[in-house]
């Protein structure tokens, strides 16, 4: 253990504590205004199968923010115990940023939570529906803090350097940086189809285990209408935040490119093996040109390759693969959504394949995210901070055991936590909406 490298381990138990926590947020950011839908629903039909499936999805909203509270904390303790050079650094600006999404935004999520639980005969109805309003607001508005600061750090503006610190000089610069709209776009974006899958796959599998009821049905449509939409519009969102990745950060597409001497006619590639030691891609299979009129909107348009950089660009398999399944799991999306939507545009139900698609695409959202995030962040190496703060500058002295052993920690306890949290989810499906609650066949009422 002593042999291995303290950097890469702590950048390994970053990413792994990130990767964990990342999966909670991106739920209940969405999902908050997919309760919103479902009360408002409620209040203007008066049936009842809208506020059953609200109080199904409001324990799931829960459930999942608790897990990202917990998470959340685990990952804070890094600043101070792997990466201290980080807030040395630039705590002038992170600091605040951070102090302002649980002042503004945590702190309202969890105020307003107990209310959607356990409120509403207490409250009254419209108090009940504020609250609801309140949470998806805090969640959203979480996300705009949290991403505030991680564009800041891909395109850092706003700031002076005074004796190796960051200090802001144009809070308005900092707050709404180049790289913002495109993030924050593509973050809520990618939230509203990892909770519109999620909602429409663990509705789908109610479905499969025979719970058809309203509700059920209710939920499956949403999730699928929402993630139909959704996904053409994240297509075009991507394509947008391609074009200022290209102009803020153009070593990292040509990483996800796979492009290594600058290029005119890029293809665009479906398959390849990059290859570090002989600067090039092996196996390479590619649609000629389609890079370039990707990405510069020209046929022959021209894409600085990687050995332009000298050296200062990230690790190109990580970066080239991960893209590769954020977008081959979003086609999947839109095939999925859009055959599904069109099978229950007219009350049709859904057929045993679709519901089985569903099923299986219930934590796509996930992988998709994931994917993104380790294309963001790994293709911003070797800078933790872009042109202002290096990864290796910002590591502790801490030994290299110490970290592997609280890694091995981490990696167990995330394990298990989320195997539970996946089992409660089935479970909840499993002991929902029971027969007691609902006539188990047509007409029944009526004789």
């Amino acid at each position: 253990m002593s042999e291995l490298d303290p950097a890469m381990l702590a950048r390994i138990q970053f990413a792994a504590n990130i990767s964990f926590h990342i999966l909670f947020p991106t739920i209940t950011i969405a999902l908050g205004w997919i309760l919103l839908f479902f009360k408002l629903r409620f209040l203007k039909t008066g049936q009842d199968h809208w506020l059953q499936a609200y109080y199904f999805w409001v324990k799931v909203f829960a459930l999942t923010f608790a897990m990202g509270v917990v998470s959340g904390i685990t990952m804070s303790f890094q600043f101070g115990t792997n990466w201290p050079g980080f807030m040395e650094t630039v705590g002038n600006i992170a600091g605040p940023l951070l102090a302002y999404e649980v002042l503004t935004a945590f702190f309202l999520e969890a105020s307003f939570l107990g209310i959607m639980l356990f409120g509403r005969k207490r409250v009254g109805e419209r108090m009940h529906t504020l609250a609801t309003v309140l949470v998806a607001g805090g969640t959203t508005l979480s996300s705009f803090w949290i991403l505030v600061l991680n564009s800041w750090m891909h395109t850092p503006v706003g700031f002076e350097m005074i004796n190796g610190q960051a200090h802001p000089t144009d809070w308005l610069a900092i707050l709404f940086n180049p790289s913002l709209p495109y993030r924050l776009t593509h973050m809520l974006l990618a939230s509203g189809l990892t909770a519109s899958f999620l909602v429409a796959g663990l509705s789908a599998y109610r479905w499969l285990r025979r719970d058809r009821g309203p509700d059920v049905l209710a939920a499956m449509r949403t999730g699928v209408a929402v993630a139909a939409l959704l996904i053409p519009v994240q297509i075009f969102v991507g394509d947008l935040h391609g074009l200022n990745t290209l102009e803020h950060q153009p070593a990292k597409v040509a990483a996800m490119e796979g492009v290594w001497q600058d290029e005119k006619g890029a293809p665009a590639l479906i398959f390849a093996i990059p290859n570090e030691e002989t600067r090039s891609n092996d196996y390479a299979i590619g649609i000629p040109k389609l890079a370039s009129l990707i990405l510069t909107h020209s046929l022959d348009g021209e894409i600085k390759g990687l050995d332009s950089f000298k050296g200062e660009h990230p690790p190109v398999a990580p970066v080239f693969w991960a893209f590769r399944v954020m977008v081959g799991v979003g086609m999947t999306m839109l095939l999925v959504s859009w055959w599904t939507a069109w099978r229950l545009r007219k009350n049709a139900e859904p057929t045993r394949g679709q519901a089985l698609a569903l099923t299986g695409m219930m934590f796509s959202g996930w992988v998709a995210t994931l994917a993104g995030w380790y294309v963001t962040e790994i293709g911003r190496q070797p800078w933790l901070v872009t042109g202002v703060l290096r990864t290796a500058d910002a590591i502790s002295d801490v030994p290299a055991p110490i970290i592997g052993i609280s890694l091995a920690a981490y990696l167990l306890i995330y394990v298990f936590l989320l195997g539970s949290y996946v089992a409660v989810l089935l479970y909840l499906a499993r002991h929902r909406g029971k027969p007691k609650h609902r006539p188990a066949v047509a007409g029944l009422q009526e004789v």
